[in-house]
């Protein structure tokens, strides 16, 4: 006996949406901390899937077994960053160290006397002596926060651990969880589903695994020239500049900034070169390199499909990074264009245009016979 369950009235949908969505508020101001960590471990879980699915497909071995091996050899590779790292980046310090002194050693020279500036006298030494106690007041209880620190890097241990356990699980369950999800619309709705998902999964793909190529690309080409044109801490501004590319227009200035200033206190580490004259060079080459990076690099490694205008991409990061700072500011971009994917799809729903225009129909993905089965009469439905 079939049993006709009756439909519930708009006013009943609305209500129980507006509950829903109350209730998802309040789970995000309630676990609030958790959401970083969740972000960043589907993150990774994302750039790793189509890894451990190349693998498994060329292996035959079992997924589990594919995913620990991917893992350990990434925790490997970030155990080994600080030990190379760290012994190269020493010895670039002790050979700037010296001209660091004499910088402040010349700095005190012209500072410690006194100047008559418009009948007004101006004891040098003594500023230079005030300003050395602020920032003595300044640095002292950022020194003094060792337990707290301790407690930091604890937690951010413990954080790390369950990014890593919670992005294991959704690499190795990613089969039933995109399945699950492409059962998830109401049959009629479901080719619409699987047309944004797929667009959306496109711009979040190109911007993570290109990113991470044209980061490593970046900072190879910023490490040679550095060291080329001695431009202090090289090893460390190249791969400054590499992690700069994840926020993009904003990026290329924060790098410049930096490298003028160690341009001009510091100049060259080995070119006989005035100060200002090597900074000069380097923000002119720096142009030259934004240009190329903008028409040659980005649209040739991620592609065409995350490029915003930059006033949209800079008031986008600003959002972000009072959202979700750090995090908000680094994925602005993509969020951004699966919003604009998006809108575009309830803009033309709303005026009864196509959603795709321009775009062959996504044939449903072929699922395992079991939910072929399941979904037979929902297919002949749509």
């Amino acid at each position: 006996m079939v049993i006709n369950h009756p439909r519930w009235t708009f006013q009943t949908k609305l209500w129980v949406s507006l509950i829903l969505l109350a209730f998802f508020v309040y789970l995000l101001t309630r676990f609030h901390a958790v959401i970083t960590p969740l972000v960043l471990a589907v993150i990774l879980a994302f750039v790793l899937s189509p890894i451990v699915d190349f693998l498994q497909k060329q292996t035959r071995l079992h997924r589990g077994v594919i995913i620990l091996f991917c893992y350990l050899i990434l925790i490997g590779i970030l155990a080994a960053i600080p030990i190379v790292i760290t012994p190269i980046l020493g010895r670039e310090s002790d050979d700037i160290n010296l001209d660091f002194q004499k910088t402040v050693n010349q700095a005190r020279t012209v500072l410690g006397h006194q100047y008559q500036i418009a009948g007004q006298t101006i004891d040098g030494s003594a500023l230079l002596t005030q300003f050395a106690g602020s920032l003595q007041g300044f640095l002292q209880p950022i020194l003094g926060r060792t337990l707290s620190l301790v407690m930091d890097i604890i937690t951010s241990i413990i954080w790390l651990v369950f990014i890593f356990v919670v992005s294991f699980y959704l690499v190795k369950d990613s089969n039933r969880l995109r399945e699950w999800l492409t059962n998830l619309p109401p049959p009629a709705y479901r080719q619409d589903f699987i047309q944004l998902s797929s667009e959306i999964n496109q711009i979040w793909g190109a911007f993570f695994r290109g990113q991470l190529l044209l980061a490593l690309i970046v900072a190879c080409i910023f490490i040679v020239i550095g060291y080329i044109l001695g431009i202090p801490f090289a090893l460390a501004m190249g791969t400054l500049a590499g992690l700069l590319e994840f926020i993009p227009s904003i990026g290329h200035g924060i790098w410049l900034t930096i490298a003028s200033i160690l341009a001009f206190t510091l100049g060259s580490t080995w070119l006989p070169l005035q100060n200002w004259f090597f900074m000069l060079i380097i923000i002119g080459l720096h142009l030259i390199y934004q240009q190329f990076d903008l028409n040659y690099l980005i649209p040739r490694v991620i592609g065409r499909r995350v490029r915003l205008p930059p006033l949209v991409v800079i008031l986008g990061i600003v959002a972000g990074a009072a959202l979700a700072g750090v995090l908000g500011v680094v994925l602005a971009a993509p969020t951004i264009a699966s919003a604009r994917v998006i809108g575009r799809y309830i803009y033309a729903n709303l005026f009864d245009l196509d959603p795709f225009p321009g775009s062959m129909a996504t044939p449903l993905p072929p699922p395992n016979p079991r939910w072929w089965q399941r979904t037979k009469k929902d297919r002949e439905a749509v």
